[in-house]
């Protein structure tokens, strides 16, 4: 008969439903037949979509998370007993390593590029930053050499690891085209002429430089903005209501999913105009996926990658996410052209339908896991408690074959 996996996710810093770790990896891996546990701080437990959602309690901020929170994750990994453990989150390294040195495969999700990430962290005092990015980087390919895969949200990331650890794949972060793109999109002669901006809402993303450029469109403009997410930090809300562009923002609070499917349904065209930074550079932002499946035209910085996807797909138009101005006149010429703008739109539709989805990504997650169980899980069994050599044993023994088996 056949054994039913167990998959254990860990994570401490993102949220139960959080769209990559829940909605995408546990529901891909749940309806391929597989036991799914995600233990995450929550309020109680629940079964959701057939994945067993474990709260863990928490309290305090970013110390506390890192350490009584990660002892209780850990405590209640190990009482899961999976057949596979895989986590989100560089501050759960630790942890990771514990699991593997007890011979459990565990595979470890790499969100971003955290080294780099180091160098934009206001907490961190700047002559420590570029020590502390060698250390993080130091730290992390170590512990990566220990873990039975890795897992890179985009190929940039990637690139780091394949020399570090053989069993690296790519699963981007690609919207799921049935959650986007609702049936009932409002044909484009019936939309008013509104753009959106959704996601998390800071300085680095460009959000002054969006209110700044809606200040600078002709007084008689009727244009809009839609923005919904969270402020980050708080007091930024506060900051931004000051500028003259706000009369011309709607603020819709923090929606959630369908409703983010509604408002992409009615507007125009959608903006991502993030700061240069490395981590955003080189990312593939879902936020960008979105837009395109969701068949409006985008607004997005210049960065070579992003310029690649937007030119080959000619679904929108790249400005200097520095400048107010340049960001205006594109918002100007999408919502005056519109017979343009819907066909960029379409476009953009097209190619998400195509390459950008999370059909394909869930293919190349459920083979890499096909993988990893077929090579390293015979032996730990439930009823193997009893059995004489330990399962820790029985896991190093394993362990030593099928890295040879690897990297042969």
């Amino acid at each position: 008969m056949h054994h039913q996996h167990k998959v254990v996710h860990l994570t401490s810093v993102h949220k139960a439903f959080d769209v990559r770790v829940f909605h995408k990896e546990c529901k891909s891996l749940a309806r391929s037949g597989n036991h799914v546990v995600l233990i995450v701080p929550h309020e109680g437990d629940e079964v959701v979509d057939s994945v067993e959602v474990k709260g863990i309690r928490i309290s305090g901020g970013r110390f506390v998370r890192m350490t009584r929170t990660a002892w209780s994750l850990y405590r209640e990994a190990l009482r899961q007993n999976g057949d596979v453990y895989h986590f989100h989150d560089p501050e759960l390294i630790p942890i990771g390593l514990l699991l593997a040195a007890r011979g459990r495969i565990v595979v470890y999700d790499i969100h971003e590029d955290v080294p780099a990430d180091v160098l934009h962290k206001g907490y961190i005092p700047r002559c420590l930053r570029r020590p502390l990015m060698w250390a993080v980087r130091q730290l992390e390919n170590a512990a990566c050499r220990r873990f039975s895969g890795l897992i890179a949200a985009t190929p940039t990331i990637a690139e780091r690891f394949y020399a570090i650890n053989a069993n690296t794949v790519v699963v981007h972060n690609y919207p799921m085209l049935d959650e986007i793109a609702p049936n009932v999109a409002l044909p484009w002669n019936e939309r008013s002429p509104v753009m959106a901006y959704i996601g998390s809402i800071s300085e680095r993303r460009g959000i002054r430089e969006i209110v700044q450029a809606l200040a600078l469109l002709p007084p008689g403009s009727p244009a809009q903005l839609m923005l919904a997410g969270p402020f980050s930090p708080e007091g930024l809300r506060t900051e931004l209501e000051r500028l003259p562009g706000w009369a011309r923002v709607q603020y819709q609070g923090v929606l959630d999913r369908p409703s983010v499917a509604n408002l992409l349904s009615r507007v125009r065209l959608g903006l991502l105009v993030l700061q240069p930074e490395p981590n955003f550079v080189n990312a593939k932002p879902i936020k960008l996926f979105e837009y395109m499946a969701a068949g409006i035209p985008v607004i997005a910085s210049d960065f070579p990658l992003w310029r690649q996807i937007i030119g080959e797909a000619g679904c929108g138009l790249l400005v200097d996410p520095q400048d107010p101005q340049a960001v205006a006149r594109a918002v100007e010429y999408l919502l005056s052209h519109d017979a343009e703008a819907e066909a960029m739109g379409g476009r953009g539709r097209q190619a998400a339908c195509e390459l950008y989805n999370w059909n394909s990504e869930e293919r190349v997650l459920l083979k890499f896991y096909s993988q990893l169980l077929e090579t390293q899980v015979p032996e730990k069994r439930k009823e193997d408690k009893k059995a004489s050599p330990s399962a820790t044993d029985l896991g190093r023994g394993l362990n030593v074959s099928t890295r040879a088996k690897y990297h042969a």
